[in-house]
């Protein structure tokens, strides 16, 4: 197990994110016109968060919601992403649901900020917010989708998505990995 998270995880990541870049510049193309006109906007939205040992890292996204929104949080102070979210264009909702919104962040994987595989990465104010052990979800880098993601997607608080990233963190290794990579293609 140690050897696959110090070593093979990240072999795993670089070549999953080179064979999902054509795909990747594919979407762009298409998707680039479709976003843009949706309210004349940016086509991505580029946000920072909290990566591996504490780092801040922006993440990139393709933008689904539209221009100047105004910030929302949920009760525990995480990001509000509801599917009745007033915030999305039209396509945004699409975007969103299919989870298409996150395939930019192939780009983070191939520069070391994030993983194909890991917990979902936190706004950076949020790193006051974790107890003693909930830091711990900073042990890893973050990841494109993850164990709450494949299994629960949002239906769950926040506190028990940093327990369940631990949980993902003490069991690590290729099989739950791959495990989770399955279910997220199965749920398509």
């Amino acid at each position: 197990m140690e050897l696959y998270r110090k070593f093979f995880k990240r072999l795993f990541d670089i070549i999953l994110s080179f064979l999902a870049l054509p795909f990747f510049l594919i979407l762009l193309v298409v998707l680039v016109p479709i976003i843009y006109f949706s309210d004349n906007g940016s086509i991505f939205y580029n946000a920072p968060r909290l990566g591996r040992d504490g780092k801040v890292f922006k993440m990139y996204k393709f933008r689904s919601m539209k221009v100047n929104s105004p910030d929302l949080r949920n009760e525990d102070g995480s990001t509000f992403n509801g599917e009745s979210d007033p915030r999305l264009t039209k396509f945004g909702k699409f975007l969103r649901k299919s989870s298409i919104d996150e395939i930019p962040q192939i780009i983070n994987v191939i520069k070391g900020d994030m993983s194909i595989i890991g917990p979902r990465p936190d706004l950076p104010e949020h790193k006051k917010l974790y107890n003693n052990n909930e830091k711990r979800k900073l042990e890893v880098r973050p990841g494109i989708t993850g164990l709450n993601q494949a299994y629960y997607r949002n239906a769950i608080a926040w506190k028990k998505r940093i327990a369940n990233d631990i949980k993902y963190i003490d069991e690590l290794s290729f099989i739950l990995d791959i495990k989770i990579i399955n279910f997220n293609y199965s749920f398509w």
